[in-house]
Protein backbone atom coordinates (compact mmCIF):
# COMPACT_ATOMS: atom_id res chain seq x y z
CA UNK A 1 0.00 0.00 0.00
CA UNK A 2 1.34 3.05 -1.13
CA UNK A 3 2.73 5.49 2.07
CA UNK A 4 1.06 8.93 2.60
CA UNK A 5 1.80 11.52 5.10
CA UNK A 6 -0.14 14.59 6.75
CA UNK A 7 1.63 16.93 7.24
CA UNK A 8 1.24 19.11 11.07
CA UNK A 9 3.33 21.84 12.27
CA UNK A 10 4.89 20.74 15.75
CA UNK A 11 3.15 22.36 18.90
CA UNK A 12 5.36 24.68 21.18
CA UNK A 13 7.30 22.70 23.71
CA UNK A 14 7.47 24.54 27.26
CA UNK A 15 10.82 24.27 28.52
CA UNK A 16 10.55 22.77 32.11
CA UNK A 17 14.37 22.01 32.92
CA UNK A 18 17.68 22.79 32.63
CA UNK A 19 20.43 20.31 33.54
CA UNK A 20 23.70 19.97 33.31
CA UNK A 21 23.37 16.24 32.42
CA UNK A 22 19.82 14.74 30.40
CA UNK A 23 19.50 11.08 30.89
CA UNK A 24 16.98 9.73 27.95
CA UNK A 25 15.74 6.12 29.71
CA UNK A 26 15.64 4.90 33.15
CA UNK A 27 16.61 1.45 32.39
CA UNK A 28 20.03 -0.43 33.83
CA UNK A 29 22.30 1.91 31.75
CA UNK A 30 20.28 4.92 32.45
CA UNK A 31 20.29 4.49 36.33
CA UNK A 32 23.79 3.57 36.26
CA UNK A 33 24.57 7.01 34.10
CA UNK A 34 22.51 9.63 36.06
CA UNK A 35 23.30 8.29 39.63
CA UNK A 36 27.20 8.80 38.48
CA UNK A 37 26.79 11.49 37.11
CA UNK A 38 24.88 13.30 40.25
CA UNK A 39 27.48 11.94 42.59
CA UNK A 40 30.08 13.36 40.53
CA UNK A 41 28.37 16.76 41.29
CA UNK A 42 26.68 17.10 37.89
CA UNK A 43 22.82 18.50 37.89
CA UNK A 44 20.79 15.61 36.45
CA UNK A 45 17.31 15.18 35.16
CA UNK A 46 16.43 11.56 34.00
CA UNK A 47 13.12 10.81 31.72
CA UNK A 48 11.44 7.73 31.98
CA UNK A 49 8.67 6.70 29.07
CA UNK A 50 6.99 4.02 32.25
CA UNK A 51 5.96 4.48 36.04
CA UNK A 52 9.01 3.08 37.08
CA UNK A 53 12.83 2.37 36.91
CA UNK A 54 14.93 -0.64 35.71
CA UNK A 55 13.40 -0.90 32.20
CA UNK A 56 14.07 -4.66 31.10
CA UNK A 57 15.49 -6.06 34.25
CA UNK A 58 12.24 -4.40 36.40
CA UNK A 59 9.83 -3.88 34.08
CA UNK A 60 10.59 -6.90 31.28
CA UNK A 61 11.20 -8.77 34.36
CA UNK A 62 15.00 -9.86 33.08
CA UNK A 63 15.69 -11.23 36.31
CA UNK A 64 19.25 -12.51 36.69
CA UNK A 65 22.25 -10.55 36.04
CA UNK A 66 24.64 -12.14 34.61
CA UNK A 67 27.94 -11.94 32.17
CA UNK A 68 29.64 -10.43 34.94
CA UNK A 69 32.65 -12.45 35.49
CA UNK A 70 35.13 -14.53 33.83
CA UNK A 71 36.87 -17.40 35.25
CA UNK A 72 39.43 -15.55 37.66
CA UNK A 73 37.27 -12.67 38.68
CA UNK A 74 34.04 -10.61 39.32
CA UNK A 75 34.17 -7.77 36.50
CA UNK A 76 31.19 -5.65 36.66
CA UNK A 77 31.66 -4.03 39.86
CA UNK A 78 30.47 -0.43 41.21
CA UNK A 79 26.71 0.57 40.49
CA UNK A 80 25.81 -2.74 39.57
CA UNK A 81 27.25 -4.56 42.48
CA UNK A 82 25.99 -1.95 44.63
CA UNK A 83 22.08 -2.56 43.18
CA UNK A 84 22.77 -6.40 44.06
CA UNK A 85 23.90 -5.33 47.95
CA UNK A 86 21.01 -3.28 48.25
CA UNK A 87 18.35 -6.30 47.24
CA UNK A 88 20.37 -8.65 49.05
CA UNK A 89 19.84 -6.60 52.32
CA UNK A 90 16.02 -6.49 50.97
CA UNK A 91 15.94 -10.47 50.99
CA UNK A 92 15.21 -10.06 47.17
CA UNK A 93 18.58 -11.64 45.27
CA UNK A 94 20.46 -14.50 45.35
CA UNK A 95 23.75 -14.96 44.78
CA UNK A 96 26.40 -18.01 44.95
CA UNK A 97 29.00 -17.38 47.70
CA UNK A 98 32.00 -17.98 46.97
CA UNK A 99 32.66 -21.18 48.32
CA UNK A 100 30.02 -22.80 45.80
CA UNK A 101 31.38 -20.98 42.85
CA UNK A 102 33.75 -23.04 40.73
CA UNK A 103 35.89 -21.08 38.19
CA UNK A 104 37.89 -22.76 35.15
CA UNK A 105 36.30 -26.06 36.46
CA UNK A 106 33.96 -28.39 35.30
CA UNK A 107 31.10 -28.27 37.53
CA UNK A 108 29.84 -30.98 39.87
CA UNK A 109 26.39 -32.71 39.83
CA UNK A 110 25.97 -31.69 43.43
CA UNK A 111 26.56 -27.53 42.98
CA UNK A 112 24.72 -27.91 39.87
CA UNK A 113 21.57 -29.24 41.68
CA UNK A 114 21.59 -26.94 44.09
CA UNK A 115 22.26 -23.69 42.17
CA UNK A 116 20.85 -24.87 38.32
CA UNK A 117 17.63 -23.89 39.00
CA UNK A 118 18.96 -20.21 40.12
CA UNK A 119 19.93 -19.40 36.47
CA UNK A 120 23.58 -18.93 38.20
CA UNK A 121 26.03 -20.88 35.95
CA UNK A 122 28.49 -19.98 33.20
CA UNK A 123 26.35 -21.20 29.93
CA UNK A 124 29.55 -20.09 28.20
CA UNK A 125 31.22 -23.76 28.92
CA UNK A 126 30.85 -26.19 26.72
CA UNK A 127 30.07 -29.32 29.11
CA UNK A 128 27.58 -30.46 31.62
CA UNK A 129 27.21 -29.25 34.05
CA UNK A 130 27.94 -26.16 33.29
CA UNK A 131 30.12 -24.55 36.25
CA UNK A 132 28.26 -21.96 39.06
CA UNK A 133 29.51 -18.78 38.78
CA UNK A 134 29.21 -15.75 40.10
CA UNK A 135 25.56 -14.10 39.14
CA UNK A 136 22.16 -12.96 41.02
CA UNK A 137 18.96 -13.94 40.72
CA UNK A 138 16.13 -10.40 41.98
CA UNK A 139 12.66 -9.81 42.07
CA UNK A 140 11.74 -7.02 39.83
CA UNK A 141 10.24 -5.18 42.65
CA UNK A 142 13.58 -5.16 44.53
CA UNK A 143 15.63 -3.72 41.73
CA UNK A 144 12.86 -1.01 41.33
CA UNK A 145 12.90 -0.15 45.05
CA UNK A 146 16.99 -0.18 44.83
CA UNK A 147 16.97 1.91 41.64
CA UNK A 148 14.42 4.65 43.23
CA UNK A 149 16.76 4.63 46.48
CA UNK A 150 20.12 5.78 44.77
CA UNK A 151 18.20 8.43 42.24
CA UNK A 152 16.97 9.62 45.36
CA UNK A 153 19.37 9.88 47.34
CA UNK A 154 22.05 11.09 44.58
CA UNK A 155 19.43 14.03 43.83
CA UNK A 156 18.42 13.03 40.20
CA UNK A 157 16.02 15.07 39.11
CA UNK A 158 13.12 11.83 37.75
CA UNK A 159 10.27 12.14 35.45
CA UNK A 160 7.95 9.47 34.97
CA UNK A 161 5.67 9.33 32.30
CA UNK A 162 8.07 11.64 29.78
CA UNK A 163 8.45 9.77 26.57
CA UNK A 164 10.92 10.94 24.44
CA UNK A 165 9.87 12.71 21.09
CA UNK A 166 12.79 14.23 19.32
CA UNK A 167 16.17 15.50 19.50
CA UNK A 168 16.77 19.70 19.87
CA UNK A 169 19.61 19.71 17.85
CA UNK A 170 21.29 23.34 17.20
CA UNK A 171 24.78 23.52 14.70
CA UNK A 172 25.61 20.12 15.05
CA UNK A 173 25.46 19.90 18.39
CA UNK A 174 22.81 18.05 21.21
CA UNK A 175 20.53 20.75 23.46
CA UNK A 176 18.01 18.63 24.78
CA UNK A 177 14.91 17.02 24.29
CA UNK A 178 11.74 16.82 23.87
CA UNK A 179 8.92 14.26 25.35
CA UNK A 180 5.37 13.66 25.11
CA UNK A 181 3.29 13.88 28.10
CA UNK A 182 -0.08 14.36 29.29
CA UNK A 183 0.94 17.90 30.28
CA UNK A 184 1.60 18.02 26.18
CA UNK A 185 5.18 18.46 24.71
CA UNK A 186 7.94 19.64 26.95
CA UNK A 187 11.31 20.69 26.28
CA UNK A 188 14.26 19.69 28.94
CA UNK A 189 17.62 21.36 28.30
CA UNK A 190 20.98 19.88 29.07
CA UNK A 191 24.80 20.56 28.53
CA UNK A 192 25.26 16.69 27.84
CA UNK A 193 22.66 14.47 26.66
CA UNK A 194 22.95 10.44 27.31
CA UNK A 195 20.62 7.88 25.17
CA UNK A 196 20.25 4.76 27.48
CA UNK A 197 16.70 4.27 25.43
CA UNK A 198 17.76 0.77 24.25
CA UNK A 199 17.05 1.68 20.93
CA UNK A 200 18.92 4.83 20.08
CA UNK A 201 15.89 6.51 19.77
CA UNK A 202 17.86 10.62 21.29
CA UNK A 203 20.65 9.27 18.68
CA UNK A 204 18.63 8.54 15.80
CA UNK A 205 16.18 11.54 15.83
CA UNK A 206 19.49 13.58 16.32
CA UNK A 207 21.00 12.33 13.00
CA UNK A 208 23.33 10.09 14.14
CA UNK A 209 24.23 7.30 11.90
CA UNK A 210 23.06 3.54 12.89
CA UNK A 211 22.51 0.42 11.49
CA UNK A 212 19.26 -1.85 12.37
CA UNK A 213 19.71 -5.26 13.66
CA UNK A 214 17.27 -7.85 15.15
CA UNK A 215 17.15 -10.86 17.40
CA UNK A 216 14.14 -12.61 19.48
CA UNK A 217 11.71 -10.87 21.04
CA UNK A 218 10.26 -12.15 24.19
CA UNK A 219 6.73 -11.45 26.39
CA UNK A 220 8.19 -12.47 29.83
CA UNK A 221 5.97 -14.10 33.13
CA UNK A 222 5.71 -15.22 36.07
CA UNK A 223 4.05 -18.41 37.92
CA UNK A 224 3.28 -18.60 41.59
CA UNK A 225 1.92 -21.54 43.42
CA UNK A 226 5.05 -24.31 41.92
CA UNK A 227 6.21 -26.28 44.46
CA UNK A 228 10.01 -25.37 43.22
CA UNK A 229 11.62 -28.64 45.74
CA UNK A 230 8.91 -31.29 44.26
CA UNK A 231 9.65 -30.15 40.70
CA UNK A 232 13.64 -30.48 40.91
CA UNK A 233 13.48 -33.68 42.53
CA UNK A 234 11.47 -35.06 39.80
CA UNK A 235 13.69 -33.72 37.58
CA UNK A 236 17.16 -35.48 39.09
CA UNK A 237 15.80 -38.36 40.56
CA UNK A 238 13.51 -39.36 37.14
CA UNK A 239 15.65 -37.92 34.69
CA UNK A 240 14.33 -39.95 31.49
CA UNK A 241 10.83 -38.97 32.38
CA UNK A 242 12.10 -35.64 33.19
CA UNK A 243 13.80 -35.35 29.41
CA UNK A 244 10.66 -36.67 27.60
CA UNK A 245 8.28 -34.49 29.14
CA UNK A 246 10.39 -30.97 29.22
CA UNK A 247 10.72 -31.60 25.28
CA UNK A 248 7.36 -31.78 24.78
CA UNK A 249 7.23 -28.35 26.87
CA UNK A 250 9.49 -26.58 24.48
CA UNK A 251 7.61 -27.88 21.46
CA UNK A 252 5.07 -25.95 22.94
CA UNK A 253 7.14 -23.17 23.87
CA UNK A 254 8.78 -22.67 19.97
CA UNK A 255 11.76 -21.24 21.33
CA UNK A 256 13.59 -20.76 24.90
CA UNK A 257 16.91 -21.33 26.46
CA UNK A 258 18.18 -25.35 28.07
CA UNK A 259 16.03 -24.35 31.57
CA UNK A 260 12.34 -22.62 30.73
CA UNK A 261 11.80 -22.03 34.27
CA UNK A 262 14.06 -20.64 36.98
CA UNK A 263 13.64 -19.85 40.55
CA UNK A 264 13.03 -16.74 42.07
CA UNK A 265 13.70 -15.24 45.44
CA UNK A 266 9.84 -15.22 46.50
CA UNK A 267 8.86 -18.46 47.55
CA UNK A 268 7.19 -20.58 45.17
CA UNK A 269 7.04 -17.98 42.40
CA UNK A 270 9.47 -18.70 39.07
CA UNK A 271 10.23 -16.46 35.87
CA UNK A 272 9.75 -17.98 32.83
CA UNK A 273 11.91 -16.22 29.85
CA UNK A 274 10.41 -17.73 26.83
CA UNK A 275 8.91 -17.78 24.31
CA UNK A 276 11.96 -16.42 22.53
CA UNK A 277 9.96 -15.44 19.37
CA UNK A 278 12.05 -15.15 16.23
CA UNK A 279 11.73 -12.67 12.91
CA UNK A 280 10.03 -9.62 14.48
CA UNK A 281 10.77 -5.54 14.92
CA UNK A 282 11.25 -3.88 18.05
CA UNK A 283 10.27 -1.14 15.98
CA UNK A 284 7.42 -2.06 14.64
CA UNK A 285 4.05 -2.04 16.33
CA UNK A 286 2.05 -4.36 14.27
CA UNK A 287 5.22 -6.63 15.53
CA UNK A 288 5.12 -5.48 19.52
CA UNK A 289 1.67 -6.01 19.71
CA UNK A 290 1.38 -9.21 17.90
CA UNK A 291 4.55 -10.68 19.99
CA UNK A 292 2.22 -9.97 23.42
CA UNK A 293 -0.56 -12.27 22.07
CA UNK A 294 1.39 -15.05 20.92
CA UNK A 295 3.56 -15.27 23.56
CA UNK A 296 -0.01 -15.46 25.97
CA UNK A 297 -0.98 -18.05 23.58
CA UNK A 298 1.43 -20.41 24.14
CA UNK A 299 2.03 -20.31 27.45
CA UNK A 300 -1.46 -20.24 28.25
CA UNK A 301 -1.02 -23.75 26.53
CA UNK A 302 2.19 -24.45 28.42
CA UNK A 303 0.63 -23.93 32.06
CA UNK A 304 -2.48 -26.26 31.51
CA UNK A 305 0.45 -28.92 30.31
CA UNK A 306 2.44 -28.13 33.15
CA UNK A 307 -0.77 -28.25 35.66
CA UNK A 308 -1.78 -31.92 34.11
CA UNK A 309 2.13 -33.48 33.75
CA UNK A 310 4.95 -31.63 35.93
CA UNK A 311 4.78 -32.50 39.52
CA UNK A 312 5.06 -29.50 41.63
CA UNK A 313 3.15 -27.46 38.64
CA UNK A 314 -0.40 -28.84 39.71
CA UNK A 315 -1.41 -25.52 41.33
CA UNK A 316 0.52 -22.86 38.83
CA UNK A 317 -1.16 -19.98 38.10
CA UNK A 318 -0.11 -16.89 36.13
CA UNK A 319 1.15 -13.99 38.68
CA UNK A 320 1.83 -12.07 36.03
CA UNK A 321 3.15 -11.31 32.43
CA UNK A 322 6.41 -8.21 32.06
CA UNK A 323 5.00 -4.94 31.38
CA UNK A 324 7.64 -4.53 28.83
CA UNK A 325 8.54 -6.64 25.72
CA UNK A 326 12.13 -8.37 25.91
CA UNK A 327 13.32 -6.67 23.13
CA UNK A 328 16.93 -7.56 22.78
CA UNK A 329 18.46 -5.74 19.38
CA UNK A 330 16.93 -2.89 17.24
CA UNK A 331 19.27 0.04 16.73
CA UNK A 332 22.87 0.15 16.78
CA UNK A 333 25.03 3.12 17.08
CA UNK A 334 27.61 3.86 13.99
CA UNK A 335 29.89 5.26 16.21
CA UNK A 336 33.54 6.12 16.39
CA UNK A 337 34.40 2.60 17.03
CA UNK A 338 31.89 -0.06 16.13
CA UNK A 339 32.87 -3.19 18.14
CA UNK A 340 32.78 -6.49 16.33
CA UNK A 341 32.44 -9.99 17.03
CA UNK A 342 35.77 -10.74 17.04
CA UNK A 343 36.47 -7.85 19.23
CA UNK A 344 34.36 -9.68 22.08
CA UNK A 345 35.26 -13.08 20.94
CA UNK A 346 39.08 -12.37 21.05
CA UNK A 347 39.03 -10.50 24.77
CA UNK A 348 40.00 -7.33 22.32
CA UNK A 349 41.82 -4.78 24.83
CA UNK A 350 41.74 -1.14 24.23
CA UNK A 351 43.53 1.88 25.23
CA UNK A 352 40.67 3.86 25.50
CA UNK A 353 38.64 0.76 27.11
CA UNK A 354 36.08 2.70 30.06
CA UNK A 355 34.30 -0.21 31.13
CA UNK A 356 33.87 -4.41 30.59
CA UNK A 357 31.50 -7.23 30.52
CA UNK A 358 32.41 -10.98 31.22
CA UNK A 359 35.84 -10.79 29.40
CA UNK A 360 34.89 -8.01 26.48
CA UNK A 361 36.24 -4.49 27.24
CA UNK A 362 33.96 -1.27 25.72
CA UNK A 363 36.10 1.30 23.96
CA UNK A 364 35.07 4.63 24.58
CA UNK A 365 34.61 5.47 21.11
CA UNK A 366 32.04 2.90 20.91
CA UNK A 367 29.78 5.25 23.07
CA UNK A 368 30.65 8.77 20.85
CA UNK A 369 28.26 9.55 17.54
CA UNK A 370 30.35 10.63 14.75
CA UNK A 371 27.76 12.99 13.47
CA UNK A 372 26.59 14.97 17.01
CA UNK A 373 28.71 16.70 19.88
CA UNK A 374 27.37 16.32 23.53
CA UNK A 375 25.73 13.45 23.16
CA UNK A 376 26.92 9.38 24.74
CA UNK A 377 25.15 6.17 24.15
CA UNK A 378 25.33 3.68 26.28
CA UNK A 379 23.59 0.50 26.96
CA UNK A 380 22.50 -2.40 24.40
CA UNK A 381 22.28 -0.01 21.46
CA UNK A 382 25.68 1.14 21.85
CA UNK A 383 28.21 1.00 18.56
CA UNK A 384 29.06 -2.64 17.77
CA UNK A 385 27.61 -4.56 14.87
CA UNK A 386 24.55 -7.13 15.17
CA UNK A 387 26.56 -10.61 16.37
CA UNK A 388 28.91 -8.40 18.67
CA UNK A 389 25.78 -6.79 20.22
CA UNK A 390 23.96 -10.49 21.01
CA UNK A 391 27.48 -11.36 23.09
CA UNK A 392 27.41 -8.30 25.10
CA UNK A 393 24.11 -6.65 25.71
CA UNK A 394 23.22 -8.43 28.70
CA UNK A 395 22.32 -6.10 31.66
CA UNK A 396 25.33 -5.68 34.13
CA UNK A 397 27.78 -4.39 31.20
CA UNK A 398 25.27 -2.09 30.36
CA UNK A 399 24.90 -0.83 33.70
CA UNK A 400 28.83 -0.65 33.71
CA UNK A 401 28.58 1.62 30.03
CA UNK A 402 26.35 3.86 31.74
CA UNK A 403 28.49 4.16 34.66
CA UNK A 404 31.24 5.53 32.65
CA UNK A 405 29.27 7.50 30.71
CA UNK A 406 27.97 9.32 33.36
CA UNK A 407 31.90 9.46 34.51
CA UNK A 408 32.42 10.74 30.89
CA UNK A 409 29.88 13.71 31.17
CA UNK A 410 31.19 14.97 34.40
CA UNK A 411 34.86 14.90 33.64
CA UNK A 412 34.04 16.67 30.16
CA UNK A 413 32.09 19.33 31.80
CA UNK A 414 34.43 19.92 34.35
CA UNK A 415 37.42 20.20 32.08
CA UNK A 416 35.69 22.44 30.32
CA UNK A 417 35.67 20.54 27.19
CA UNK A 418 33.49 18.41 25.21
CA UNK A 419 32.56 14.73 25.61
CA UNK A 420 34.06 13.64 22.32
CA UNK A 421 37.68 15.12 24.34
CA UNK A 422 37.40 13.77 27.32
CA UNK A 423 40.00 12.67 29.21
CA UNK A 424 40.60 9.05 29.10
CA UNK A 425 42.59 8.68 31.92
CA UNK A 426 40.57 10.63 34.01
CA UNK A 427 37.03 8.72 33.23
CA UNK A 428 39.27 5.48 34.32
CA UNK A 429 40.78 6.92 37.42
CA UNK A 430 36.95 7.75 38.30
CA UNK A 431 35.43 4.70 37.41
CA UNK A 432 37.73 2.73 39.92
CA UNK A 433 37.85 5.40 42.52
CA UNK A 434 34.04 4.70 42.94
CA UNK A 435 34.57 1.34 43.29
CA UNK A 436 34.05 0.29 39.53
CA UNK A 437 36.26 -1.40 36.99
CA UNK A 438 36.89 0.52 34.14
CA UNK A 439 38.92 -2.15 32.21
CA UNK A 440 41.61 0.15 31.88
CA UNK A 441 44.28 -3.03 32.90
CA UNK A 442 43.76 -6.09 30.69
CA UNK A 443 43.36 -9.43 32.18
CA UNK A 444 45.56 -11.89 31.06
CA UNK A 445 43.97 -13.90 28.85
CA UNK A 446 42.83 -10.44 26.26
CA UNK A 447 44.75 -9.80 23.32
CA UNK A 448 45.83 -6.35 23.34
CA UNK A 449 44.99 -3.46 20.94
CA UNK A 450 48.37 -0.93 21.22
CA UNK A 451 47.10 2.13 19.49
CA UNK A 452 44.01 3.89 19.12
CA UNK A 453 42.12 3.04 15.21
Amino acid sequence: MEETFIEQKAAPAKIVDRSDVVVVGGGPAGISAAVSAARNGASVTLLERYNHLGGLASGGMVLLLDDMHNDLEITVQGICMETIERMQKMGLCVAPPDSDRQPDVRGTDAMWRKWSRWGVFDFHTHYMPHPVCYSAAFDPDGYKRAANDMVAESGVKLRFHSWFSSAIVEDGTIRGVICESKAGRQAIMGDVVIDTTGDLDVAASAGARFQEGSFILTPVSRWGGVDTDRAEKFQFENPEDFARLDHEAKRLIGGCWNYWWLKTPLPGVVWLNCPHIPKLNGLKVEDLTAVEFEGRRRMTELLEFARRNFPGFENAYVVDFAPQTGVRQTRLLEGEYVVTKDDVMSRRHFPDTVCRGRDYYTPYRAMLPREVEQLLVAGRHYSATSQAQKSSREIPPCMAMGEAAGVAATVALNAGTTVRKADIAAIQRQMRAQGADPGDVPSTNATVQEAAE
